[in-house]
């Protein structure tokens, strides 16, 4: 019966969408032409073609998915090169397309430090915890720190931290689902957020891991793909010659042979230091990322899946030094793309979009942006299942004791939460409109490194770590992340316009880091309890 009503609403909005479509290509309105001759029904076309497929996918995992293992973690089904598209496809988000190439048109090779840093983390997850992760969970890594740690604090702290991490991570894609919407079709940025609000939905409610898993393939393919044609279209510019391609940039743009020289990290060593740290090491502590492990049979098939996943990673962060350079050069050629005050129309964080229709015209735009808007969907449909997991099995499984009947109410709540993380991600990503969307990664990557990284890793490998050294050493971290964050110089300077920050160094990982494992050991050795107990898998 449930199904059916499942499928009964996938085809109603199936003809919505179609009729959208239809009035779409009829008479496209957009906000302004980007050069190649504007956006057509051929771009229009990409655009629904990738969307109805996804919610194509929902439905054909909606039919398979009838227990909370099947919405959890795709019943564990997962093989280690599909599991590693899906990983690869989180940290190839639109949010790493569209503002590492942003970062770079702006500022040269120090824009290129990001998408060093986002490569250098999962090794650290490959040895350290990919296979430990898998014999000792079920659901969430909240499940393997409580395997080790009694107590409901442990699992309050570590729920309430991924939530946080989860609401970091996701105003970043909805800030780039709403720009990308808002260029494409001209419709307000307010109902481009709402409208992705309402399909991650969608994909996450009625199809579970199992659709956001097959939804992340789909579109890693897809961006590989194009953004590999792109890489093509570009080297063609330059007769395939990398080094043509750097010396074009530096003629045209205002601060010449500087964008090839790491300038923010002469300026501020500390901070690029700090930034390094966050990016490698807050991989290890992503949620929406570390929930992919219990979708595999076992740690062997744990370990292969990091294997591809850091090798599919690695061939699209390379490509940005290709697309961030491209952009630099070849949009600073024309002229129409810029505002009368000098800006990129559509603002920074659209240039691979309208590098894409310098170089292909209204199709390759249109494509471009189709397989960057399905892979906001697909991070962000992750993001929220991971968050809405930390409230229905971390917080809700932790209160409610085993009776009949309990999985069913949780993933009743789970849908709930979806549905509250949803609208609160709607909210958010249009109270941060106009912030650069890989730093506001970066923020998430920084928060995750002094919260749950510390606790996950102390967990795993020094015996006696105690609950309260856990919760007192990651609160620690998470708090002073937020705080020194908040007193630097993107929050306290950039937005709330002080002249100059009280904590100079941003993000503040190099101090966090370090002190969440300090309060974590420390707490540990004084607090006097019984020696606690080896993991023991979760059942």
């Amino acid at each position: 019966m449930f199904l059916s009503q499942i499928e009964k609403r996938v085809v109603k909005l199936k003809r919505i969408l179609a009729m959208i479509f239809f009035l779409a290509t009829a008479n496209p309105v957009y906000a302004s032409e980007p050069a190649g001759g504007g956006i057509s029904g051929i771009a229009i076309t990409f655009f629904f073609i990738i969307i109805l497929t996804t919610l194509g996918i929902t439905w054909w995992a909606a039919k398979r998915t009838k227990t909370a293992s099947d919405f959890y973690t795709a019943g564990g089904n997962i093989t280690g090169l599909q599991n590693g598209l899906a990983i690869a496809g989180d940290a190839m988000s639109a949010g790493a397309l569209l503002g590492l190439t942003a970062l770079v048109f702006a500022r040269g090779f120090d824009g290129l430090i990001y998408a060093i840093g986002y490569t250098t983390g999962l090794p650290i997850v490959v040895f350290l915890m990919a296979a430990k992760m898998r014999e000792l969970g079920k659901y969430t890594f909240i499940d393997v720190v409580c395997a080790r740690l009694p107590g409901k604090s442990v699992r309050i702290f570590s729920a309430s931290a991924s939530l946080i991490i989860v609401l970091f991570y996701l105003i970043a894609q909805m800030v780039g689902a709403g720009q990308l919407i808002e260029v494409m079709f001209g419709i307000d940025y307010v109902y481009a957020i709402m409208l992705v609000g309402i399909l991650m939905i969608l994909y996450v409610t009625f199809g579970g891991m199992m659709a956001t898993t097959w939804v992340q393939i789909v579109k890693a393919v897809l961006m590989i793909a194009s953004c590999l044609f792109l890489c093509f279209l570009i080297m063609r510019t330059v007769g395939f010659s990398y080094a043509e391609l750097l010396k074009k940039a530096v003629r045209i743009h205002p601060l010449g042979g500087r964008i090839l020289i790491p300038g923010t990290l002469t300026q501020a060593p500390w901070s690029a230091f700090s930034l390094g740290i966050a990016l490698m090491l807050g991989t290890a502590g992503l949620p929406h990322v570390l929930m992919r492990f219990f979708t595999v049979p076992d740690a062997k098939t744990a370990r292969s899946s990091v294997g591809w996943a850091t090798l599919f990673m690695n061939i699209f962060y390379l490509m940005i030094f290709i697309i961030g350079f491209g952009a630099l050069y070849l949009l600073r050629t024309q002229p129409a793309l810029f505002d009368a005050k000098g800006g990129l129309i559509g603002g920074s964080n659209t240039a691979a979009l309208h590098l894409a229709s310098v170089l292909g015209g209204a199709p390759l735009f249109g494509f471009l942006s189709a397989v960057a808007f399905s892979t906001i969907l697909a991070v962000v449909a992750g993001l929220t299942l991971s968050g809405a997991s930390a409230i229905s099995h971390d917080i809700y499984g932790c209160f409610s004791k085993e009776k009949p009947g309990k999985e069913k109410t949780e993933m009743k709540i789970m849908k709930w939460a979806v549905v509250f993380l949803g609208g609160l991600a709607v909210i958010l990503g249009i109270a941060f409109k106009g912030q650069n969307i890989a730093y506001m990664i970066s923020l998430a990557f920084s928060i995750s490194c002094s919260s749950t990284f510390p606790v996950l890793i102390l967990a795993i490998y020094w015996r006696r770590l105690t609950s309260r050294g856990a919760v007192w050493g990651g609160a620690t971290g998470l708090l002073f992340s937020l705080i020194l964050t908040a007193l630097g110089p993107s929050v306290w300077v950039k937005m709330l316009g002080h002249t100059a920050p009280v904590f100079a160094i941003d993000p503040p990982a190099i101090i966090t880091v370090p002190l969440a494992f300090v309060v974590c050991i420390v707490a540990s050795l004084l607090e006097r309890e019984p020696a606690p107990q080896p993991m023991t898998k979760i059942s």
